[in-house]
């Protein structure tokens, strides 16, 4: 019986453990170092209280019923030369270090947020927060909804990054908030982007009508390189107070994963649709971690990793799932009327042609929000096992 190791317990990993546990011979352990997984699409909704965390929350017993053995603990090293990985059950422990052989190794963590490289970051760190996990996005609700004058600073570092709408999102939803409580005239909203414009491209242009109508900056090509008590400075040497700051810092695989040989900012991969590692054919890579020409968010999560079991299943004779990369995703738009009824724009990229073909639906919707919330559930009901009840 071949063994396969899944570091991660996302969509990605989980992709992969659900597509190969109910195939004869293949036994697939997860690793991942938390009890239960967190969606991230509907995240930033929670700052309007238009999402609960109880619906976008899953623990893994009903993936234990379909053969899929789920271990938590923290991964510290990838041996591949001795095909094994070891894991401890804290990120700093030297104790209780625990050693898992593997046949195939798929690699599915998804991503570090790392702000190292902005100085001041490691003393002034909890002047942060995004709408990036489930502590965070809780601290910056607190704080929008407790001020009534100043400025709000939202950054948005170079591409990729995990979930391109997001800091536009959360720039939306922070000025909808602010008009719903009726000082939209007291706070100034600045959003900083690293990039030439918001990401996703594909709807930059609709953003920025919608900003302009808003009151928000938009300011562009400028990197934070400083953070300090209460002001950030960016690379052209521009600095802006803040009162509340949803910097998301650049995004990178693990360190485990540079340790180990398999890549550096990202992991290595032979291409699109052959997720091994160049020097290695049994580890695999799959969702945000993989070092794709695409950006970085569920959809692609998903079919990266119906890709990495494509080529487990090939190898093994057996049967392969269908898949393409191509998607139809949402973008929150808050709701400048200041409602909080957040509409939401679609908008598709279709990369099984060259170049990749978009699409976009210009006018911000409700059924679009609506649309974004039904996906998410039948992804959690797919790879989870049970659905929400209310």
């Amino acid at each position: 019986m071949k063994n396969v190791l899944v570091i991660g317990g996302g969509i990605a990993g989980m992709t992969v453990a659900n597509a190969l546990a109910e195939k004869k011979d293949i036994k697939v352990t997860v690793v991942t170092d938390s009890p239960y997984y967190f969606a991230g699409p509907s995240r930033p909704l929670i700052l309007t209280n238009e999402q609960r965390y109880s619906r976008t929350i899953r623990g893994y017993e009903e993936s234990g019923k379909r053969g899929i053995k789920v271990v938590f603990g923290h991964v510290t090293k990838v041996s591949p030369e001795n095909r094994e990985v070891i894991m401890s059950e804290t990120t700093t422990s030297n104790f209780s270090k625990t050693k898992i052989s593997y046949d195939y190794l798929v690699v599915a963590p998804g991503v570090t947020f790392d702000g190292s490289a902005i100085n001041g970051y490691e003393k002034f760190w909890y002047n942060n927060t995004t709408v990036y996990d489930p502590g965070r996005v809780h601290v910056l609700k607190e704080r929008i909804w407790n001020l009534n004058s100043g400025k709000v600073i939202v950054y948005a570092p170079k591409a990729p990054y995990r979930c391109a709408p997001a800091p536009t999102e959360t720039a939306l939803l922070l000025y909808t908030i602010l008009k719903f409580k009726g000082v939209q005239d007291k706070v100034e909203i600045v959003h900083i982007d690293a990039n030439d414009k918001t990401q996703p491209p594909v709807i930059a242009d609709v953003v920025s009508k919608i900003y302009e109508k808003a009151g928000i900056k938009l300011v562009t090509n400028q990197e934070i390189t400083e953070i300090g008590d209460n002001y950030v400075v960016t690379k052209s040497g521009e600095k802006y107070n803040f009162d509340v700051l949803a910097m998301l810092e650049p995004n990178r695989a693990p360190k485990f994963v540079e340790e180990a040989g398999l890549g550096k900012t990202w992991m290595d991969i032979r291409g699109p649709q052959d997720l091994r590692h160049p020097k290695y054919d049994d580890i695999f890579s799959a969702g945000d971690i993989a070092n794709l020409p695409f950006p970085k968010n569920q959809e692609i999560a998903f079919e990266t990793a119906n890709f990495a079991a494509n080529k487990i299943l090939e190898t093994e004779s057996l049967p392969k799932n269908p898949v393409q990369y191509a998607f139809i995703g949402w973008a929150y738009m808050g709701n400048i009327e200041g409602k909080l009824e957040t509409i939401s724009v679609r908008f598709g990229l279709d990369f099984s042609t060259q170049p990749p073909k978009p699409s976009k639906d210009t006018e911000p919707k409700k059924e679009y929000t609506v649309q974004k919330d039904n996906w998410e559930q039948a992804y959690l009901d797919r790879l989870f096992g049970y659905k929400y009840q209310n």
